[in-house]
Parts: structure tokens; sequence; C-alpha cells
């Protein structure tokens, strides 16, 4: 996706653009391109960003660490201020205050938006904090072994079988 020069969009039919998109955004690990479409309007003062995409994304479960594919889907919309002061480098105390005011992201008027950028952070947002293979996943199987030198049964994850092993070669 190219980038698009935003004094370039108030020249534009409606001072809109809209990239289509089917792609593999870079750094973003997906089974399947990222299908959408992203639109930018320009309103003076600011930029309102919209976007509508999919891929098919590969997580891990937190419970059986097993593998699954599930489809990850944004449809969102954002506003950007555009200001003359974004992205100049200041002298800040290395910690400060912030306030609400500066918790908005800003573009310099003269710059340039980057969908691929802005879409990516997007489908990052998407992707669950908590990932479950299924809703009612049990999580790792205990399989029961009888230790030598302990006659009680304890519950050991077979993916600690090597370490287990290691530990019975081991004098004392």
């Amino acid at each position: 996706m190219d980038a698009i020069y935003i004094p370039q969009l108030t020249r534009a039919s409606e001072r809109t653009e809209e990239v289509q998109v089917k792609e593999f955004l870079p750094g973003l690990e997906t089974l399947t391109p990222v299908r959408g479409r992203v639109r930018v309007q320009h309103h003076g003062n600011y930029l309102q960003v919209s976007g509508q995409a999919e891929a098919i994304i590969t997580c891990t479960c937190n419970r059986c660490l097993q593998q699954y594919n599930q489809r990850l889907g944004i449809d969102t919309k954002e506003i950007i201020w555009l200001d003359e002061t974004a992205n100049q480098q200041q002298d800040l105390p290395l910690e400060r205050e912030v306030t609400m005011e500066d918790l908005v992201e800003t573009l310099p008027p003269d710059g340039y938006f980057y969908p691929s950028e802005w879409l990516y952070e997007q489908m990052c947002l998407a992707i669950p904090q908590r990932q479950l293979c299924d809703r009612n996943c049990p999580g790792i199987p205990a399989s029961s072994t009888v230790d030598s030198s302990d006659s009680s049964e304890t519950p050991v994850d077979n993916r600690w079988a090597s370490l287990e092993a290691l530990k019975k070669q081991l004098p004392g």
C-alpha cells in the first residue's frame, strides 16, 4: 500500500481516498492475506480513517497449548488530528504527567498517512488477549506416573518427562 500525501487529499473527489487491501502485512503473521479496505477522509483539521478487514491467524490455546486457526476481523474508525507540531522532537522530561488531550493521534498536515501501518495497528489490537481453542477446553491432560522413590501417585505433565528422566539419573 502506498502512503497517502495528506495535502493531496484536499484535491481528491469528496476529499476521500479509499484503498483496497489484499496483501500480507509486514510483521503480522497471517495464514491468508489481509483483505478489506481503508478509507481516509480529509475534514480540514483532522482525518477520519475507517477500515474493514479480515484475515486468518494461528493462535496457541492458553489452556492446552494446542494451535488453532481463528478469523481476525476489524470494522473500526478513528480520528487523526492534523497538527503542525506533530512528530517534532521535543526535549521533554523522562517522566511527566499526561493529560487526556495528549492521548490522541496526530499527523503533520503536510505529511503522509500510511494505511498499511494503521491497518497493522488495528489488526494487532483485534488479536484476542485470551486465546482458547474451545470454550470448554479442559487444558493439558495430566498423566499419572509412579515415582520409584515415592509410593504415592502424582500427576506429571508429559512435557516434563525429559526432565524427570534426567532427575532419575542424578545421584542422591
